[in-house]
């Protein structure tokens, strides 16, 4: 029970309702986007035993010399990127448009799986031989890393 308490406290800051996120260490603003991304951290951690010193959130990435901030990437012991996490509101779906979004940050990555969602579905991809295979499952840490 505390691990959820930790992942879901919220307070008042400034007038706007915010989250503290364990793994930035700070209270951000409690978008519905942040909540979906909160919420897949946790699944992250509490759930596929991801590592929390594994777990870089709003990752700063070049793509095409553009500054990019992937939602959150999994890294193995080496910091070799495992799986790009990326994260949109529960209006947003999960379209062509937010998989060539999130394809842009796995080409520079170069991760082997890839999660899209918006809360309300996730897609999982596995890189297998250059090319992108939908699973019917979350990988836990243990399998991102086979």
């Amino acid at each position: 029970m505390e691990n959820i308490l930790q992942w879901f406290k919220t307070e008042e800051h400034e007038g706007k309702r915010c989250v503290f996120d364990p793994l930035r260490r700070r209270y951000v603003v409690l978008t519905p986007e942040e909540e979906v991304r909160q919420k897949t951290l946790f699944l992250l951690v509490e759930h596929l035993s991801v590592p929390s010193g594994r777990l870089a959130v709003e990752y700063s990435i070049k793509v095409n010399g553009l500054d990019k901030r992937a939602d959150a990437v999994v890294f193995d012991a080496e910091g070799k990127p495992l799986m790009i996490v990326e994260c949109k509101a529960p209006t947003v779906t999960l379209s062509q448009a937010v998989l060539e979004q999130a394809l842009r940050y796995h080409s520079v990555l170069q991760p082997k799986f890839l999660l899209l969602t918006n809360g309300a579905t996730i897609c999982c991809f596995k890189t297998e031989k250059s090319i992108l295979v939908a699973m019917d499952h979350l990988p836990d840490y243990n399998a991102m890393r086979d």
